[in-house]
């Protein structure tokens, strides 16, 4: 029965913790996901799946973590864990972004997604999935 009441608790907490991360992601590229959606713009669409897949590889990281695997703590301080790493690994994944923005001066990325460039969308989506895979080693 524990783990079953362990599954559900960490899936409803998976699940508010990947709303948390789109926003996040959302606050980190200056167009509003939701309007861009509406409007059809596939590269903010692009950008928001790899969110939620990016966000789903760093929980899963997380919840999966040997440090969440100390039979010696509660599920309150395991869950305390998971959602300080996933933060972690959230704040890493837009700071690798952003990373991206300062030495990309080729082209506005911030621009081209806000245009609805396909292309860009995907390289975006590319590094954040990229970013959120490197990262779960880390966190592992």
């Amino acid at each position: 029965m524990e783990g079953i009441l362990g599954t559900i608790i960490y899936s409803v907490i998976g699940f508010i913790l990947m709303l948390v991360g789109n926003f996040l992601v959302d606050l980190a590229i200056p167009c509003h996901f939701p309007t861009e959606i509406k409007r059809g713009n596939k590269a903010v669409g692009y950008i928001s799946a790899a969110s939620s897949i990016a966000v789903g590889i760093l929980l899963r990281s997380v919840i999966a973590s040997p440090v969440n695997q100390n039979t010696n703590t509660t599920i309150l301080q395991d869950l305390t864990s998971t959602v300080i790493y996933f933060v972690l690994g959230i704040v890493l994944c837009i700071l690798g972004y952003l990373s991206m923005l300062v030495f990309n001066k080729k082209y506005n990325l911030n621009e081209e997604i806000g245009n609805g460039n396909s292309a860009a969308g995907l390289m975006v989506s590319g590094i954040f999935i990229g970013l959120a895979i490197l990262i779960s080693g880390a966190i592992q």
